[in-house]
């Protein structure tokens, strides 16, 4: 597998675009409500689309992003870009990060370092991986792939067979959100190059019938309730017109903006606004990863194409999951267990929702080094 070296780089020609573009956003009326239920609030949104456009430093942002040692590589006929950043210790256990929707590799910036360099962040040399971080298909600066097919497990197949050209034929893999389907995919199906997998969402398991519900289950039962009927609204559209979708969104920064922030919003561990989980610039950063990639519908055509062929394989090579006390839907022990069989590690955490990499840097890392020193 020929990998060649990577730097980020948008254009001026871009950059451009996107300024004029935020100098003449035509805005809809405001919301008729005093809260979010209606969506993201007008006055919000032109906060953030007037700090993007007169405050916001994409070249610094840049910059460090370009910090990580980035390259690009081709699998199954589809331009793959991902960091790679190897531990200064080389017995450092290989680990691959799989981002979801709406994230990207920006979610891992502050925990590449750690996992990598334990030594300099309260660890020892035994903590060490080399991170290899995917941009998915279709997402920011990987490919976007040219014909029909590209679910879940074809991206877990794609992203064994890149680790093992980059020489790694045992690894660990972690994941949230899509990343956890991809996953759960790469244990289930491949369990001779799997060590384990460390999650931080859960795909929802099976409730067993005919016992009233806990009362950890029945908090569970009321965040599915209320995804199904005020959250997921994003997921239909996406799981059934991605291409319709993204004739607004590829043409209106507001816009991409908006469908992203909302997602910041209701996700992370807020007190009312997403800055209280997340800067603003680092917000941007992600939705930028969007944005100038111009990725918008082939991200969301992952819906479409997984939900029409996701058959969750069972896995039973060790599994760990940190469980954030703001994930969409709270993960269950006893449900999942019929899912992931080997389960070595299970973290209720303190703080912190469903961007966990991205919002609780410190947890997650302590928590894939606790899991991963149980399997290595």
């Amino acid at each position: 597998m020929e990998t060649y070296p990577y730097e980020i780089s948008i254009s001026d020609k871009i950059l451009d675009d996107l300024r004029e573009r935020l100098e003449k956003t035509r805005w809809p009326e405001e919301e008729l409500v005093k809260d979010w239920s209606q969506g993201v609030p007008l006055k919000y949104v032109r906060e953030m689309c007037d700090y993007w456009l007169n405050q916001y430093n994409w070249r610094e942002r840049e910059t460090k992003l370009n910090q990580f040692d980035q390259f690009s590589t081709t699998v199954n006929e589809c331009d793959i870009h991902f960091i790679h950043q190897r531990s200064p210790h080389e017995g450092a256990t290989p680990l691959i990060l799989s981002h979801g929707w709406p994230g990207s590799i920006v979610e891992f910036q502050k925990v590449i370092a750690p996992l990598t360099d334990p030594e300099s962040f309260g660890g020892t040399a035994n903590d060490a991986f080399h991170v290899v971080c995917p941009s998915l298909p279709g997402y920011g600066f990987s490919g976007k792939p040219p014909e029909l097919g590209w679910g879940v497990e074809k991206i877990a197949d794609t992203f064994v067979e890149l680790m093992k050209g980059l020489g790694y034929e045992r690894f660990g893999a972690q994941g949230g959100d899509w990343g956890s389907a991809i996953t759960t995919a790469i244990g289930g199906r491949h369990p001779e190059s799997c060590l384990g997998i460390h999650l931080n969402m859960v795909m929802r398991g099976k409730r067993p019938k005919g016992q009233d519900p806990t009362d950890e289950e029945q908090r569970a039962l009321e965040a599915a309730a209320y995804y199904r009927d005020w959250d997921s609204g994003y997921s239909t559209q996406q799981g059934t017109r991605p291409q319709t979708l993204g004739y607004g969104l590829a043409d209106s920064p507001s816009g991409q903006l908006a469908w992203i922030l909302e997602k910041f919003w209701a996700w992370t561990d807020n007190d009312g606004s997403p800055e209280d989980a997340l800067h603003r610039d680092e917000m941007l950063d992600n939705v930028m990863l969007y944005w100038a990639t111009n990725s918008a519908t082939s991200s969301a055509r992952l819906y479409w194409e997984s939900f029409r062929s996701l058959r969750p394989a069972q896995v039973e090579v060790p599994t760990g999951v940190a469980c954030f006390p703001e994930e969409i839907i709270p993960p269950v022990r006893s449900w999942s267990e019929s899912t992931y069989t080997d389960i070595r590690q299970w973290t209720k955490m303190p703080r912190g929702g469903h961007f966990a990499a991205f919002e609780q840097p410190d947890l997650f890392v302590e928590d894939v080094r606790s899991f991963f020193a149980q399997v290595r």
